[in-house]
């Protein structure tokens, strides 16, 4: 009788087709880092979040409020020397009630939603712990900050849109169709005054890309959600606070609020474009500067820990 020897056990064999096929540069096959995190994916996630729908809701609820105050007050009223501004002009028609609107948004509540949607997206999640693991998935980081820049315009834009257009719905259904008054004295027929009202929409969209882009560099560079919004709000205020001191002279032009209101020559009859291309131009250039601070900061951040 022989003693057979045997070797180790052999492993079960696996069918060739659920095996991890692994490609040259060591990447598993079927991964493709173009596809990782949507934007459709990113959305949902911020729209379901209460920030995101506090922030809508408010700027939907707004004109509500103001509307309120008008009839409350019993309208606006005219000065001694007989001249009118746009809150004695808010009730003449839909459109004044909307360029009202957006005036009064413009110089804080315009500012903290972009702030709110670019600061938090980044910092949110390294506040959770949970960037880490976005990252591991893995998310090439460009994409990630990519991917949660495109979904902040989106919903700044929505609710620059929201914001307009629910002020122009209730101010139609309220004080008529009539023509845009300005405070200059010229009238815009309804198109024309739509047309502006537009176009003075777009404009801002444009320029408020240079509080994202600070914001969205603050974000990347704390964990401190509050803290990257509250810094990018504190920014704007100390700028308008510069801009309104004559005593620096043309150095205000190159402050990045200098043209925050310039989109009122576009509700004209005669346009001048000098100040909204200087603003929309001022808008981009900031942005350009601070995304890309942004992205270099993000490449560099340790997110290990």
């Amino acid at each position: 009788m022989h003693d057979t020897e045997t070797g180790p056990p052999t492993a079960p064999s696996v069918p060739a087709d659920t095996r991890t096929q692994h490609r040259p540069d060591g990447s598993v096959s079927g991964y493709h880092s173009h596809r990782t995190l949507p934007v459709r994916a990113e959305l949902r996630r911020q729209l379901t979040r209460r920030r995101t729908r506090l922030m809508l809701g408010f700027l939907a609820v707004l004109p509500a409020f103001l509307l309120l105050a008008f009839e409350l007050g019993g309208g606006g009223d005219r000065d001694g020397t007989g001249a009118r501004d746009l809150a004695d002009m808010a009730t003449t028609s839909g459109l004044n009630f909307a360029v009202f609107t957006l005036f009064v948004a413009t110089g804080f509540l315009l500012v903290v939603m972009a702030a709110l949607f670019f600061g938090d997206t980044v910092a949110i999640e390294a506040s959770w712990s949970s960037l880490k693991y976005l990252l591991a998935a893995p998310i090439p980081r460009a994409r990630l900050l990519r991917q949660k820049a495109i979904v902040a315009a989106i919903l700044t834009g929505f609710g620059l849109g929201l914001l307009i257009l629910v002020a122009l719905g209730l101010g139609v259904w309220w004080y008529g169709w009539d023509a845009l008054l300005t405070p200059s004295g010229e009238v815009l027929g309804f198109p024309a005054g739509m047309l502006g009202l537009v176009g003075a929409g777009a404009y801002l969209a444009v320029h408020l890309m240079w509080i994202a882009g600070l914001a969205l560099w603050f974000s990347v560079s704390t964990d401190a959600p509050l803290g990257a919004v509250g810094g990018a709000v504190l920014v704007s205020i100390l700028s308008q606070i510069l801009d309104g001191l004559t005593v620096l002279g043309e150095l205000r032009m190159y402050l990045p609020t200098h043209y925050s209101t310039a989109w009122f020559d576009l509700l004209s009859t005669e346009i001048d474009w000098t100040a909204p291309v200087n603003g929309a131009f001022s808008g981009m250039a900031y942005a350009t500067v601070f995304a890309l601070l942004a992205l270099y900061r993000f490449h560099r951040k340790d997110i290990t820990s």
